[in-house]
C-alpha cells in the first residue's frame, strides 16, 4: 500500500497562517509515500508569494509532485502572464511542469493545465497526452497510475461544464488506452470523491476523481479547510478528508471513502463488497 497527501490551492498570498504548523506536523505523522500539491501555490504570482510557498513546501517530506494553477500565473502584469507565464513558478518552484514519480506500486504523474490566454480556466494538449501515454508506457500492469492536474476532469452535477479542463474527452480516452486509475485535481475548492462513469461513457472504463479543498487559503468558498489522504492499493482506494476544526485548531478526519477497481473500472465500495473483502 502506498498513502499520498493530495493538497491544493495553498494560495499563499491568503493563507490563514494558524494552519500551517499544525498541517505540516500532521503530514509529517502520516509519514506519506508522495505529497501531491495541484496548483495554486499563490494568490497572485507575486514573488514573495512564491518565497513563501517555497519555505512551506520545504517543510514537509518528499518526495513531491508539485503542478501549477492559474493563480501561479501573473494576472495584471501583462509581460510576465505572456511573456514569462510561469517564469518565476519555475525560479521558486520547480522547473519541471511534467513531474513524475514511480515506484514499485505507484505512478504519479503531473501535467501543467494553467494557460495565459484564459483568467481561470485549464486545458490539456495534445502533446501534454502523449507525453503522458510515453510516461506511462511499458509500466507493470499491477502498478496504480495516477495523474495530477489542477483543473478538473469531473465534478458534481452541481457545477457547470465549463468549470471542467478543456479537451477533457479527448484526455479521457486516452487515459482509458494507458489505464490511468485516479484523477487528482483542485481549483474549485470543493472536496470530492467519485468515479467518472456517469460524466464519461467510455467502454470498460472509469476512472476515480479526487478533488481537494483548499488546505490554507482565506477564500474557502463554504468549505472547512481541507486535504485528501489517499491508501492507494491496486484493486482498491480510500480516501480520508481531513477537515480543520477550529474548536482544537486540528485537522481531523471528515469522511472516508472507499472505492474498488473492477477490471479498468472503479466505483465506489458497497459495504457487502467490503465485507465481502473485494
Amino acid at each position: 500500500m502506498r498513502t499520498i497527501i493530495h493538497l491544493s490551492d495553498l494560495h499563499f498570498g491568503r493563507v490563514d497562517q494558524a494552519l500551517l504548523g499544525p498541517l505540516r506536523d500532521l503530514i509529517h505523522s502520516i509519514a506519506p509515500s508522495v505529497v501531491v500539491i495541484s496548483g495554486d501555490l499563490t494568490q497572485r504570482a507575486r514573488s514573495e508569494q512564491f518565497e513563501e510557498a517555497r519555505a512551506f513546501l520545504d517543510t514537509l517530506p518528499g518526495p513531491q509532485i508539485v503542478v501549477p494553477g492559474n493563480h501561479d500565473i501573473s494576472l495584471y502584469n501583462v509581460f510576465r502572464r505572456f511573456v514569462k507565464p510561469l517564469d518565476r513558478y519555475k525560479r521558486y518552484i520547480t522547473d519541471d511542469l511534467d513531474p513524475i514519480y514511480v515506484d514499485e506500486e505507484i505512478a504519479v504523474v503531473g501535467v501543467n493545465t494553467a494557460r495565459s490566454l484564459t483568467i481561470k480556466d485549464g486545458r490539456v494538449n495534445k502533446e501534454q497526452v502523449a507525453k503522458i501515454r510515453e510516461q506511462l508506457a511499458g509500466l507493470d500492469p499491477k502498478i496504480t497510475r495516477i495523474v495530477v492536474t489542477h483543473h478538473p476532469f469531473d465534478l458534481p452535477t452541481t457545477f457547470e461544464e465549463e468549470d471542467l479542463v478543456d479537451r477533457a474527452p479527448m484526455a479521457m480516452e486516452v487515459f482509458a488506452e494507458c489505464g490511468v486509475d485516479v484523477l487528482l485535481a483542485g481549483h474549485m475548492h470543493v472536496s470530492h470523491a467519485a468515479s467518472t462513469a456517469s460524466r464519461y461513457q467510455i467502454d470498460a472504463y472509469a476512472a476515480l476523481v479526487v478533488q481537494a479543498g483548499t488546505a490554507t487559503s482565506t477564500r474557502g468558498r463554504g468549505e472547512v479547510n481541507s486535504f485528501n489522504l489517499l491508501r492507494v492499493e491496486h484493486e482498491r482506494v480510500e480516501v480520508d478528508r481531513y477537515g480543520w476544526d477550529m474548536l482544537t485548531n486540528t485537522f481531523r478526519v471528515i469522511v472516508t471513502e472507499k472505492f474498488l477497481r473492477s477490471g479498468n473500472v472503479w466505483a465506489p465500495a458497497s459495504e457487502g463488497m467490503l465485507a465481502a473483502g473485494l
